[in-house]
């Protein structure tokens, strides 16, 4: 095992932890970037449309390219990127890290953990089939791969990320036969489900999976129709023909480094479940410990990297690269921006929520 000493450690290089390597590297601190894949940009590479918002957050250009662009930034300004890593734990010594086999424990100043969030799953019978995948593993295989999961595909989840990937395996040349969604409602933007609609694919709300169909592989889906509890509705059942099913029900924040750290952490049902407790600064109960992105609660990109913006401030200001007075001026204007991407029926919960989690972090006397 070898010891190593380190000022600012960000493990996982997403958008979240890229801008927090880029903000704290600007004020010149020293950051080692930390990610268990072979290139950095997490998410970001699998994302070929184009973003929303504004000109701050990249509208118009598409998630690769963000990607590219923040990979670039960070390698221009020397940051330290150790890739092919795996972040096994947060101890009082330090880091835990693996790379090519070899242990390394990494004594730092800042910890920023960016390790953002997993897909949930769903059970139903037939649901361990080939042929069942989630959302996140079509869209590597279409838009990283270049390969299709399937030729006929029913999507289960009607969020934007069901949506979204529901449009770009159709424009792979894959036909969507459904996009099922329990609720009464779609839960992603309207933007997103009126480019189905158009293209002929229909949303079936309150309806629900049942059972993939199959012997050796998915051949067909069988779904009902949803009471007011999201539970099957006797004698509704009917099927559709699909060799995929595409699980798209949402996702949760990776939080097991945090656990195991110590952190102390509150349920917010509106960000995806278990989220750890953190200050305006984007610190935990641990100090000297930062979280941004999804690994705080399930966002859209932009907001994870404005997380990670302040958190990269605010790890480097700690560390004595930026004032306080100039940090809380970069740090509020970053809140205001998170502020303003959040308006709306969709994100004002999530602000609300993030509020509410801000209040309940035990405060220094």
């Amino acid at each position: 095992m070898e010891l190593l000493e380190r000022e600012i450690v960000v493990i996982g290089a997403g958008p979240a932890g890229l801008c927090a390597a880029i903000e704290a590297r600007r004020t010149g601190a020293e950051v080692m970037l930390v990610d268990e894949n072979s290139r950095p940009g997490g998410q970001l590479f699998k994302q070929i449309h184009k973003f929303f918002g504004s000109s701050e957050h990249h509208a118009g250009t598409r998630g690769y390219d963000i990607a590219s662009e923040l990979c670039r930034q960070a390698d221009s300004m020397g940051t330290e990127m150790w890739l092919d890593t795996v972040a096994y734990g947060i101890f009082p010594e330090g880091v835990g890290l693996v790379k090519n086999g070899e242990n390394y424990i990494v004594k730092a100043k800042k910890i920023i953990v960016a390790a953002g969030g997993s897909e949930d799953p769903a059970a139903f019978k037939g649901s361990t089939l080939p042929g069942v995948i989630t959302a996140g593993a079509a869209q590597t295989l279409a838009n990283v791969d270049r390969v299709l999961p399937g030729k006929k595909i029913v999507v289960l989840g009607s969020g934007n990320v069901g949506l979204i990937a529901a449009y770009q395996l159709m424009q792979g040349g894959a036909e969507i036969m459904a996009v099922v969604e329990k609720k009464d409602h779609i839960g992603g933007y309207g933007v997103h489900a009126a480019k189905l609609r158009r293209a002929g694919v229909p949303i079936l709300t309150e309806s629900v999976v049942t059972e993939a169909v199959g012997k050796d592989s998915v051949e067909a889906v069988t779904i009902s129709a949803a009471d007011a509890e999201g539970r099957p509705v006797p004698g509704s059942e009917r099927t559709i023909e699909a060799d995929t099913l595409c699980i798209a029900v949402g996702m949760s924040p990776l939080t097991e480094l945090l656990w195991q750290a110590g952190a102390k952490f509150s349920y917010v049902q509106e960000l995806g479940g278990f989220v750890p407790l953190h200050d305006e600064h984007m610190m935990t109960t641990l100090d000297g410990l930062y979280a941004a992105g999804d690994v705080t609660g399930i966002e859209e990109a932009p907001i994870a990297m404005e997380e990670g913006n302040i958190a990269g401030i605010s790890a480097a200001c700690a560390c004595g690269h930026i004032g306080p007075d100039a940090a809380a001026w970069l740090c509020a204007a970053a809140q205001q921006r998170i502020r303003s991407l959040e308006s709306g029926s969709f994100g004002d919960n999530r602000w609300a929520a993030r509020h509410r989690l801000l209040d309940s972090m035990p405060r220094k006397e």
